[in-house]
């Protein structure tokens, strides 16, 4: 491990084990921990923890605790504590298998929230009592300030509110990220709001490290360990085929002088579509570009490091192992092309309808009168959960949502009659892309909606039903406004798998 990031006298006081740290959180603790996509989470304290809680139920001890995020984490985290049936409630979001399993099974209580609505809801006291935080930093200054590390998230929030505080101090993040934050300290409760006065994606409105009392830290734990980097896969013919009528769309929409030729700012979900799409980006003909999202992934970095984009905002990095070390060997380069901030801002509805941001996201199935499912398999069962994707989509001024056709090596179509869960209305879904092609929903009714949505987006394999059930329900539904035949809008082009991996 190299020399201490602890630059605090009376916080060096405070080292000691990870399980030491681990055995000062108490079961029906509500913890507060650092993490979004797999970055900035705690990497030793928690497995401590899952230690402590098996060793308790060993002794037949009862031992569960909330365990509250910014987003999702990593095995060392959600997978320790769940698979030590050590969770009896999760939120805001997951991707983890073991903790999405017993999500499924009934024994941990899941709370999807949209990721703005997290941190006001803690201070509303929605959520109960925040007893204990565990944030990951890349140091501590001698003033007692904590350096951000790769990710923000609710940091802010849990360092504010939490009685007791645990700080990970991890010698593996680069201690040049100091100056790439922007920790926003204006946040009020109604009736006293005031504006975000944010007003391009590279304004600054906040200081650059966390506050925190010291008489809340009762630990500080020496790390050295990368992130949990995700690999994305080269894009491959059905993502470069999405990411290919996305572009020209774009090209559209600045022909017809609805988008800037810079277009505008760009949020993008997480995955290998959306790598793709960047990709597309970096070669094609818009220059000067910024972005406003909540994850920068490996293709938004590569954009700012060709010079494509000028800026983005964000509230993590989700990048691979290789994206990662060129992450941090030009870090000086990038710190004032990265705004990192608190997920209440980087999501915050008021800046993203303010700004403009261009909103692309995945989904599970869309219908054919574009209401989208991007949570639930079967309607019953958790995938991971809503994200900032309901925060944008709401907002943005272009809705966009994408996927390839089908699941399940072609058995399962991606377009279906009626979704099995809503968490996007067809009033926040403006545009469908999937690689056969991409249906422009702006301005069209029900019945227009399906009719595009089948011609352009739905596999041809599965357009016969679809088109069979379509005119069936125009011709026999009761109500002719939204077409459908009820009994059967469930089972007209599906079996859905036995499992619920997608």
């Amino acid at each position: 491990m190299s020399s201490s990031q602890v630059m605090s006298q009376a916080l060096r006081a405070k080292i000691m084990s990870a399980e030491d740290a681990a055995a000062l959180v108490k079961p029906g603790n509500h913890v507060g921990m650092s993490g979004f996509t797999g970055s900035g989470y705690p990497k030793a304290v928690p497995l401590a923890l899952a230690r402590h809680i098996e060793a308790a139920h060993a002794r037949g001890e009862p031992f569960r605790i909330g365990v509250w995020t910014g987003a999702s984490t990593a095995p060392e985290l959600d997978g320790a504590l769940a698979g030590a049936n050590g969770i009896d409630l999760r939120l805001p979001y997951q991707s983890d298998p073991t903790t999405r399993q017993r999500i499924n099974a009934g024994s941990i209580d899941y709370i999807d929230l949209h990721l703005s609505h997290v941190a006001q809801f803690v201070w509303f006291g929605f959520l109960g009592h925040l007893d204990v935080a565990v944030i990951e930093c890349a140091g501590i200054l001698p003033d007692g300030r904590l350096i951000p590390s790769t990710s923000i998230g609710n940091n802010k929030t849990w360092l504010d509110l939490a009685d007791r505080v645990i700080i990970e101090v991890n010698s593996w993040m680069n201690p040049a990220l100091l100056g790439m934050h922007d920790i926003y300290y204006g946040t009020r409760l109604p009736p006293h709001r005031k504006p975000i006065p944010i007003v391009a994606p590279g304004d600054r409105i906040g200081e650059t490290t966390y506050r925190c009392n010291p008489d809340k830290v009762i630990a500080v734990v020496e790390t050295h360990a990368p992130d949990r980097n995700t690999s994305f896969a080269a894009p491959d013919v059905i993502s470069g085929a999405i990411a290919g009528h996305i572009l020209e769309f774009f090209a559209h929409e600045v022909k017809q002088g609805r988008l800037p030729r810079n277009l505008l700012p760009l949020q993008s979900g997480v995955g290998n579509v959306a790598n793709a799409v960047m990709a597309g980006l970096d070669d094609g003909p818009f220059p000067h570009l910024t972005a406003y999202t909540e994850v920068l992934q490996d293709g938004m970095l590569n954009l700012i490091r060709s010079g494509r984009m000028d800026l983005a905002s964000a509230t993590a990095l989700s990048l691979s192992s290789e994206a990662a070390v060129q992450f941090n060997q030009e870090i000086e380069f990038l710190r004032d092309r990265i705004v990192l901030r608190p997920q209440e801002i980087s999501n915050h509805p008021e800046v993203i309808r303010r700004l403009g941001v261009i909103a692309m996201n995945g989904l599970i199935e869309a219908d054919i009168y574009g209401n989208v499912n991007s949570t639930h398999i079967r309607g019953s069962s958790i995938m991971n959960g809503i994200g900032g994707s309901g925060d944008f989509a709401r907002n943005a001024y272009l809705s966009i949502f994408m996927t390839p056709s089908t699941a399940k090596n072609g058995t399962i179509s991606s377009i279906v009659p009626m979704v099995t869960h809503v968490d996007h209305t067809e009033h926040d879904v403006q545009i469908l892309v999937t690689e056969h092609g991409l249906a422009d929903l702006r301005g069209l009714s029900p019945k227009q909606r399906a009719r595009i949505i089948i011609e352009k987006a739905a596999h041809q394999r599965f357009r016969p039903a679809l088109t069979d059930y379509f005119e069936r329900a125009c011709r026999d539904s009761t109500g002719k406004h939204t077409p459908h035949l009820l009994e059967e809008a469930f089972s007209v082009i599906r079996p859905l798998p036995s499992d619920i991996d997608r």
